[in-house]
């Protein structure tokens, strides 16, 4: 029997009760708690963060993309790894990469410091992510992993519930923003020691081969795009030498990843072979514009209600609750409903409509919206959200041979993060030039009637991210005019990305869900009918 072959039968974990199950839930969870808690956390206390650093819109959206990337351009090699070595290791491992991240954001004295604190601890956030979902699928079968999925939507739904809430309690207390950054490790030192103690998975040994030719040329040629499009239009011209050269690059660079992942590595860190499966790829690419729209329209929220709103950091993480429940409550009802049915497709489906439905929506937002009608629009967007994210993953597990869960997972997550990456970028590049064209041609109008004098405007012109409680009132209103306007125009650019995740959505192929852990027979008998042949051409 060939190699590939008897690790695909080796790795399946011995069927667990339920309570066996939650038993290693306890220590996954605790550690999906500490991922999501410092996004959701950290998040809120952003505007404070750039302000104090002096930072430009450019320094708020990297801070952002930088743990994105981090995570985006790791996590299939997180899921290569998992095929590779020992998973209780790798995801204590990533914990340890979140907590000495952490320490060095809160120590950061400059915005290139926390920036380089965030890859540090986005490292080990696409590991926590990553290792997650391949061990879950290691252990509970696709027709009850929807009832599990219910536990991490509601894990999710608590960390994005008291993130906001504890970040800006942090942020208006004596600690500051820096003590943002120490909120997880605690929960991470647990989440650490619950794993030693209750994760158990057969492992086993063989010679591996890790492709870190095709890691570098993966990390490069998206950190060429992510650079292009935050930067375009800013540092250079759109239509320049440096944007060509840019774009030109990150095409190349990426062409030669997958060249490598296809010819020369022996163990590529996104097995192309994968992309045979209509699934696979349908469920990629609406991952993909999904992130997009998802993380680069919602990540700019807090800013919204901090900046064009007024609020402080303490209400504006209560804002976010609205779209929590939303959240949490598809994902949590659509993970039974599938587990009882059996069925999956429907839900993805309804996922998909609400999420465009709901950016819509907030594209209609000012700085006058009422707050109940913007919670609303947030639940919508929590909705589609909630019933896409998980069953995505879920579709392409079903189809996957156990020895391919490990890399399979992670590309979908891989797309789903490169697209928020790219999202982020792109719409905070939307969002700074569109606030700077609105603040530009309103400030003559104000100049003229004398509501403010030439003096008064250097707060806008210092090239940092300008904190409104320090402006003039005229200014003042026309800034939080000006970022009610550009986030509004965030949703809007976001819709298109939402609707191509629902047509990928529509064309996926319904397959029943299996029934246990291990692979389908026909997938059994294929592998086995492939050795014979094997052994027939040695012989």
């Amino acid at each position: 029997m060939s190699e590939s072959h008897q690790s695909s039968q080796a790795i399946v974990a011995p069927e667990m009760t339920h309570r066996q199950i939650m038993e290693v839930l306890s220590g996954l969870l605790m550690a999906l708690f500490v991922a999501m808690l410092s996004s959701t956390s950290v998040a809120n206390a952003l505007p404070r963060i750039v302000t104090d650093l002096g930072g430009t819109q450019s320094g708020y959206t990297w801070i952002v993309v930088s743990s994105m990337l981090a995570m985006t351009a790791t996590t299939p090699i997180w899921g290569k790894l998992a095929d590779l070595y020992n998973k209780k290791m790798l995801v204590q491992v990533a914990l340890g990469l979140f907590i000495v991240g952490s320490a060095i954001c809160g120590l950061a004295p400059s915005m290139p410091v926390i920036i380089t604190g965030r890859v540090i601890a986005g490292l080990g956030m696409g590991g926590i992510v990553a290792l997650i979902q391949v061990i879950i699928a290691m252990i509970v079968s696709p027709r009850e992993r929807g009832r599990y999925s219910g536990y991490i939507g509601a894990v999710f739904a608590l960390a994005t519930v008291i993130g906001p809430l504890v970040g800006g309690v942090i942020v208006d207390s004596s600690f500051g923003w820096p003590g943002v950054f120490y909120v997880g490790v605690p929960f991470a030192v647990i989440a650490f020691v619950l794993l030693q103690k209750t994760l158990h998975l057969p492992h086993v040994r063989r010679e591996v081969s890790i492709d870190y030719l095709g890691a570098f040329l993966l990390v490069a040629g998206v950190s060429a795009l992510l650079i292009w499009v935050t930067l375009g239009g800013e540092s250079f011209e759109w239509a320049s030498l440096t944007s060509y050269a840019l774009v030109a690059g990150s095409i190349v660079v990426l062409a030669l990843a997958i060249l490598v992942e296809g010819k020369v590595a022996k163990e590529p860190i996104i097995p192309l072979r994968l992309f045979r499966d209509r699934t696979m790829v349908l469920s990629t690419f609406a991952s993909f514009f999904v992130g997009a729209g998802m993380f680069g329209a919602t990540v700019y929220l807090q800013q919204y209600f901090q900046t064009a709103r007024g609020m402080t950091p303490t209400h504006a993480g209560l804002m976010s609750i609205c779209m929590v429940l939303g959240l949490s409550t598809a994902g949590m009802v659509t993970g039974r409903l599938i587990s009882s049915t059996g069925r999956w497709k429907r839900y993805l489906i309804f996922g998909g409509t609400m999420l465009p439905i709901g950016l819509y929506l907030l594209s209609t937002i000012d700085e006058h919206t009422n707050l109940a009608v913007v919670g609303a629009f947030m639940a919508v967007v929590g909705l589609g959200v909630g019933a896409t994210n998980q069953n995505l993953v879920l579709a392409v597990q079903n189809n996957l041979d156990n020895r391919d869960m490990g890399a399979g997972s992670s590309v979908v997550a891989f797309f789903r993060s490169m697209g928020g990456s790219i999202g982020i970028a792109a719409l905070g590049a939307v969002l700074s030039h569109r606030v700077e064209d609105v603040i530009t041609d309103g400030i003559p109008e104000l100049v003229a009637s004398g509501k403010v004098t030439p003096e008064e405007l250097q707060s806008l012109q210092s090239g940092g991210l300008a904190d409104p409680a320090s402006m003039p009132s005229a200014v003042q209103a026309l800034y939080e005019h000006a970022f009610a306007v550009a986030t509004a125009d965030l949703f809007l650019v976001a819709i298109p990305c939402a609707l191509l995740a629902l047509v990928a959505i529509v064309g996926i192929r319904e397959v029943p869900l299996k029934t246990t852990v291990d692979d389908l027979p026909e997938k059994k008998a294929l592998a086995e009918a492939e050795t014979e042949v094997e052994e027939a051409v040695r012989r």
